[in-house]
């Protein structure tokens, strides 16, 4: 028990003060040596409570001394979620029945876009040797040369045209036979 918890407790009896004496009691005299009886109780007061301040700091400083290690080991710490394996397939098939239609729609959009850049790069290499095919136009050609390419070219619209006609004739010629064999 403090010196001050023990004068709050003396049989006095109850009071405003500590101290019995005001300021006024003590004299400043050069002869007096002795220090009036409320200092000395002051002074023991006071070092009650730096015994008390130094308690409280040595059992804060056992209570805490250990933290910078403890700190420490809590941040490194890795924490490991336990779960059963049903818990793990259940949400493994969950998980697989929502993503997995999606992931079949986009395969097979992927496999029509493959299939269309295929069908493309074909159409584009027909493109390319139709062109090495073609007999090249040189600037030294002759006009004679140009003027006969024309005339080939026209010559076999011409034709194309009159294969056209031909057939057209003779599928009214086998509509008009059908007709003719039918009314008789």
């Amino acid at each position: 028990m403090s010196r001050l918890s023990r004068a709050t407790l003396s049989s006095r009896g109850p009071r405003d003060s500590v101290f019995t004496r005001g300021p006024a009691d003590y004299r400043a005299d050069a002869q007096s040596y002795k220090c009036p009886a409320d200092l000395e109780e002051c002074v023991a007061s006071l070092e009650d409570c730096c015994e008390e301040a130094h308690e409280i700091g040595t059992l804060l400083r056992a209570g805490t001394q250990d933290l910078p290690r403890m700190t420490k080991i809590l941040e490194n710490q890795i924490v490991f979620a336990l779960a059963s394996s049903s818990t793990l397939q259940k949400y493994k098939a969950d998980l697989i029945e929502e993503v997995e239609p999606a992931i079949i729609e986009l395969v097979e959009k992927a496999q029509a876009g493959l299939q269309a850049l295929e069908k493309k790069e074909r159409t584009l290499e027909n493109k390319v040797e139709t062109v090495r095919n073609r007999p090249k136009l040189t600037s030294q050609t002759t006009a004679a040369q140009k003027l006969e390419q024309r005339r080939l070219a026209a010559l076999t619209k011409q034709r194309e045209r009159l294969e056209d006609e031909l057939k057209s004739l003779e599928r009214e010629v086998v509509t008009l036979e059908r007709s003719a064999l039918l009314k008789s």
